[in-house]
Formats: structure tokens, C-alpha cells, sequence
């Protein structure tokens, strides 16, 4: 059974991580609270699609996280301004934790109703705090993919937290990087928690007929060296240094960018360097337009700034599907599992020379085992995992 309540977005590695956890388990059970924005995959794989709830106790506490939702996005265009004090300025981002444990939790419930001894329970995007609330109020043990932490509790959701702690008992925290989990190890001593990559190899590797036609898409010659830049410029993308590395090179250069929010003022910058061909796609996009990005690409450029944890699923998409990578070291871990791998060059963080090096040679397609050096297990040893760790911690409330 797998709950993921971002379903109603579209872009992103989660929905195609959902849909082949799906696949891997014909007759899956998927709750999406909020609707799919491409329930296509979802239905070719035999999943049972449900969206909203199925108990009345689970509608009041879906309406609840609505209002709380509501409540959260006011109070954040009141207070976005800094001459406000922090702990204003961080009240809805607390509202905010508070809504996705009411969301998590009428979806809890919702599993409740529809089967009585399921084989698993996960929730694939949980929020990062009141995890025991979730499982107290869900009436329901379960996993809980915990990506990142965006923001912290303060003292009011801390104390809800204290008062729901024994509901940790309950729950498994999957952390996809390790990096992730000592960020929650201190914090939450009395959870339980598995570093485990959420990312699935789904084996759809990219082929020749998509990479020639990709080209054609997008107007570029046979021979032009491609680079593709992809996901939304959030803080933590350090594209101060792509900036920098397109300002200097010395060949022509084909880059594919896509994702949203993008800033419209530094593409103009790009569309007017002389040895730059830039090709924009609006995002947010679905899989086909995001393999059409990496078939055009030679290689995939992710550039993030020191001290950023948690998973890339621009990393994980490169192994999956072939796509050699540029990667600067903002990662230990992950620059120690990828050094020595042919497909991905390795550059520091802030250095501007890693596209005109391309010019000396691109790296070479990642072969069929490169996901497995990232930890990415397929979707049907995924499924295996979860099924497994699920038994384990129903054994242990016994």
C-alpha cells in the first residue's frame, strides 16, 4: 500500500518511483489524497488508484489539513517580509508541518478501511517532523520515506511531538542518504530509521532511436556537444558557477535547460554568450519530455553548493538511464561511491572549468550495473525491501 501525497504535482523522480514501486506490485493499493497529475502509469500498472478518503474520521482530518494548508500560505505572504521577527516569519512553515500530518494521517486511516492486513504501508514523501502523531492519529504503523529536512519543529509542534513520542514505536524512517539520516538521528532518538535509497531502477534505459530523435527535436546538428541542466534553481543549485563556466568557454556548446522556478533574467544572460545555443523546455514536465532532455544530452551537469544531503534524483536518473554525469564534490559520500566510475567527472564546488574540459573528450554512457553503485535497487527488490521491513516492525509491536 503506498500513500504519496505530492502525487497531485507533477515533475520530479517521485511519481515515476510510485509508479514503479506500482508496477513492481500488480494490484497495488495507491493513495494519492489529492489526485495524480499523470494517472496514466498509475493505471497501466494494475494499481487500485484512490484519491481522497474513506472514513469519515479521515475526512475531518483531510479538511483539517486544508484549512491548516490555507492558514499556512496566508500567513506566509503576511509575514514574508525579514523586517519581521524569525519566529514569525517561521510560524507557517510550522502550520505547515502540522497540515502534512493531518494529510499523512487521513491517508493512515484510509488503509484502514480498505484492507485489513496489508502487506506494507509507506508513505513516499512524509513530512520531516510528528512522525508519532501521524501513526497515533492514522491508527496505523507504517514507513516513511523522509527526504529532507526543509525546516524544523519549534517549540509548538515540539511539544506535539513530545506528547505523541510512544506513536514512534509505529514507524520506520527511510532516510535516502546517510548524510539525511545523522541530520535526524539527534533530533528523533527514539525513531527507528534504514538509510535506503528511494530512487528504483526502473531498466528503461535510454535508447539510440530516442537520442536521434531527441536531437531532431530540438534542432541540434549530428557531432554538437550537448549539455542538459535540470530540476528548478533553488537555493541550494549553485548556478553562480554554471554562470561562470558558460561565460568562459572557448567551443560551442548546446545546453538543454528545464525545471522550474528558473530565472528568466540570467537565461537571457545565456541565450547572448557567443559559444552558448541555449534550449529552453518550460517546466514543470512529466517523464516522456524529461527523457526527451537527457536523449539530446552528452552528459548531465549537476552543480549544488556544499553540505546539501539528501538525494539527487538528477544523479540517480543519469545511472538509470545512461546519461554520463558532471558532478562537483558537494557530496562526500556521494563523491566517494562515484570516483574511478568513467561516467561521471567529478569537479570541485565553484570551479567554472568542468565544461571546457569537455572539450578534451565526454565521458562514456553509464553502463547497465551503474545504478547499483549509487544504492538504487530495482522496483521489485525495492518492493522486496519494504514488504520485509514492514513484517519486522509489525513482529516488533507484537
Amino acid at each position: 500500500m503506498l500513500i504519496e501525497p505530492y502525487a497531485h504535482h507533477l515533475g520530479g523522480h517521485h511519481p515515476r518511483t510510485l509508479a514503479a514501486l506500482a508496477a513492481a506490485r500488480p494490484g497495488a493499493l495507491v493513495i494519492t489524497p489529492y489526485g495524480a497529475a499523470d494517472p496514466a502509469p498509475l493505471r497501466q500498472a494494475g494499481a487500485r488508484l484512490v484519491t481522497g478518503t474513506r472514513r469519515p474520521a479521515a475526512a475531518v482530518l483531510l479538511v483539517a489539513a486544508q484549512w491548516a494548508n490555507a492558514v499556512s500560505t496566508a500567513v506566509r505572504k503576511a509575514f514574508a517580509s525579514r523586517r519581521w521577527p524569525l519566529a514569525l516569519r517561521r510560524a507557517p512553515h510550522q502550520v505547515t508541518l502540522l497540515a502534512r500530518c493531518l494529510t499523512e494521517a487521513a491517508c493512515l486511516r484510509t488503509t484502514r478501511r480498505l484492507v485489513r492486513e496489508p502487506a506494507a504501508v509507506v508513505v513516499l514523501s512524509a513530512s520531516e517532523a510528528l512522525h508519532g502523531a501521524a501513526a497515533l492519529l492514522g491508527c496505523q504503523p507504517h514507513l516513511r520515506f523522509i527526504h529532507e529536512a526543509v525546516t524544523t519543529e519549534d517549540a509548538p509542534v515540539r511539544l506535539l511531538g513530545h506528547l505523541a513520542r510512544r506513536g514512534e514505536r509505529q514507524v520506520v524512517a527511510l532516510y535516502p542518504t546517510a548524510a539525511v539520516r545523522e541530520q535526524f538521528a539527534g533530533a528523533f532518538p527514539g525513531l527507528a530509521g534504514v538509510a535506503r535509497a528511494f530512487a528504483v531502477d526502473d531498466g528503461h534505459r535510454l535508447t539510440d532511436a530516442e537520442r536521434d530523435g531527441a536531437r531532431t527535436t530540438f534542432g541540434i546538428p549530428d557531432g554538437a556537444t550537448v549539455v542538459c541542466l535540470v530540476g528548478g534553481w533553488w537555493p541550494y543549485k549553485d548556478i553562480a558557477t554554471v554562470d561562470a563556466a558558460l561565460a568562459r568557454l572557448t567551443s560551442p556548446m548546446h545546453l538543454v535547460v528545464t525545471g522550474t522556478p528558473l530565472d528568466e533574467e540570467v537565461l537571457a544572460r545565456w541565450h547572448e554568450l557567443p559559444q552558448v545555443h541555449l534550449h529552453t523546455v518550460p517546466g514543470p514536465v512529466g517523464e516522456q519530455v524529461l527523457r526527451l532532455v537527457y536523449a539530446a544530452a552528452d552528459a548531465a551537469l549537476v552543480a549544488r553548493r556544499p553540505g546539501v544531503g539528501k538525494e539527487s534524483g538528477l544523479v540517480m536518473d543519469t545511472a538509470r538511464l545512461g546519461v554520463p554525469l558532471l558532478l562537483s564534490g558537494y557530496d562526500p559520500d556521494l563523491t566517494a561511491r562515484l570516483t574511478g566510475q568513467p561516467w561521471a567527472r567529478l569537479f570541485p564546488v565553484g570551479d567554472p572549468g568542468t565544461l571546457d574540459a569537455l572539450a578534451a573528450g565526454l565521458p562514456p554512457r553509464p553502463g547497465p550495473g551503474s545504478p547499483a553503485v549509487l544504492g538504487m535497487a530495482t522496483a521489485a527488490e525495492q518492493a522486496a525491501f519494504l514488504t520485509t521491513t514492514y513484517a519486522r516492525l509489525l513482529e516488533a509491536l507484537r
